[in-house]
């Protein structure tokens, strides 16, 4: 990544800052009595207005925080009483690891809460649960993968560094790919981008994450190693996966069908809507709570239909278990060629208005 193109991007996921529209930092998700809202408002009986939740931004949250306070309650279970270091608490501690890491993407694009000071300290407590710190996710997911390489630079968790004819391989082995590029590009972003408050703020989440690790560790060394160290490890490790799940076989130059869904309603309940991941990149400062439906409305129509899994776990046992190789490139943007066309903002501009946000 050359000095200007680090120096080009902003700083901020946008969580404490309006945005412009589409923009990531400004929530676009429509209000009581809009369109796309359900109630007694929406069917023309009156209704009192909704109080806003004083501590967090919107309702939706508290999902959010229940995800990441079952997780740190099971690592603290394991390393603290014998009886839960079994295999059913620690697969559950690993699941959670992973939510754990969906949440660090949601909250980077829109923190959670109302408190800017109670936003960074979350991104702390985050960070620990995924032994990197949070804030990496601004240069690596909201500025570069978000936009792919149209600035002419390669997506650092882009499928393309890996090439294995055995499908089940580049599953396995992209995170040791993806992760050394996200986190040399995030270091080369910190040094060339002139952002000293967002570098203070990476430091202090290392320093919690690593430091606090490396104190259990010191306490009873196995216990935390396998317990605490190995949960925190998966969660990282698999959200990097989802970059490939995501992208592998799409086309990145269309407009809807650069990202495949997973569209189960259980499964997104569980994921916080991060399976509707084409409306994701498009509006970026949509609430998540809101993605499902608009993925009905604007995604639906355009994309291949094949684009549209309903189950993640299907689509993994089809797409790298039981077959040998990698499937190949197809055409799956003549779906949006023959739809009727939609307003949205040229990439060019969305990359000008993220940048705008975080100034």
């Amino acid at each position: 990544m050359t000095a200007e193109v680090a120096t080009r991007a902003p700083a901020s996921g946008g969580e404490e800052r309006p945005g412009a529209a589409g923009a990531p930092g400004r929530d676009e998700s429509p209000a009581p009595g809009e369109p796309g809202q359900q109630g007694a408002a929406a069917r023309g009986r009156p209704r009192r207005p909704r109080r806003a939740p004083w501590l967090v931004k919107h309702p939706a949250e508290r999902r959010q925080i229940g995800i990441v306070a079952a997780y740190l309650g099971l690592l603290a279970a394991m390393f603290c009483a014998p009886a839960c270091r079994n295999v059913v608490v620690f697969a559950a501690a690993c699941c959670l690891s992973f939510l754990n890491a969906v949440v660090i993407h949601n909250h980077l694009h829109q923190g959670i809460f109302q408190s800017r000071r109670l936003n960074m300290l979350f991104r702390c407590v985050l960070s620990f649960g995924a032994l990197y710190p949070a804030s990496a996710n601004v240069p690596s997911h909201n500025l570069v993968h978000h936009h792919f390489d149209d600035e002419g630079q390669p997506d650092w968790a882009a499928p393309e560094h890996v090439s294995f004819r055995w499908n089940l391989l580049n599953l396995i082995h992209f995170p040791n790919v993806a992760g050394p590029n996200t986190f040399a590009g995030v270091g080369r972003w910190n040094a060339l981008a002139g952002r000293p408050a967002h570098v203070r703020q990476y430091r202090l989440e290392t320093a919690f994450a690593f430091g606090l690790t490396g104190a259990l560790l010191l306490v009873d060394f196995w216990t935390a190693l396998f317990f605490v160290v190995l949960p925190q490890l998966y969660g990282a490790r698999c959200i990097l996966r989802i970059n490939l799940i995501q992208h592998d076989g799409c086309d990145v130059r269309s407009e809807w069908n650069h990202s495949r869904n997973f569209v189960g309603r259980a499964f997104n309940w569980i994921m916080c809507n991060n399976g509707y991941h084409t409306i994701h990149h498009n509006r970026a400062g949509l609430h998540w709570s809101v993605l499902a439906e608009a993925h009905q409305r604007e995604v639906a129509p355009r994309i291949d239909p094949g684009l549209n899994e309903p189950s993640m776990l299907g689509y993994l046992l089809r797409t790298y278990v039981l077959r040998f190789d990698r499937p190949a490139p197809r055409d799956v943007a003549q779906a949006e060629r023959s739809a009727p066309p939609i307003a949205l903002s040229p990439r060019e501009l969305r990359r000008a208005e993220a940048e705008a946000a975080s100034v």
